[in-house]
């Protein structure tokens, strides 16, 4: 049983939804962007002190991939973390 309030208030709730979650990866992205070189920079100069890893191994993630697909593959994992942060400091309440 299906009351009149409820589709309106579900297809509302829909149209707010879709553009803060399209909003919330574009700020990921951004964040992403911005911090990509310095955080991987940080990261190259740790693995190759500590452990001896090569720029290009690092980035290829030891020859497993290519350089365009490790560079990629980094920023994809660099955007998880991004993604987290970009929901938590996302404001969710609905414009009025």
């Amino acid at each position: 049983m299906q009351v009149a309030g409820q589709a309106c208030y579900a297809s509302r709730a829909m149209r707010f939804a879709l553009p803060s979650i399209a909003q919330m990866a574009l700020m990921a992205a951004i964040v992403t962007t911005a911090l990509y070189l310095p955080a991987g920079t940080i990261l190259v100069l740790l693995a190759s002190a500590l452990f001896g890893v090569s720029l290009l191994g690092f980035i290829t993630f030891g020859g497993f991939l290519t350089p365009f697909e490790g560079v990629l593959a980094w920023w994809a994992i660099f955007f998880l973390p991004a993604l987290v942060y970009a929901a938590y400091a996302m404001p969710w309440s609905a414009p009025e």
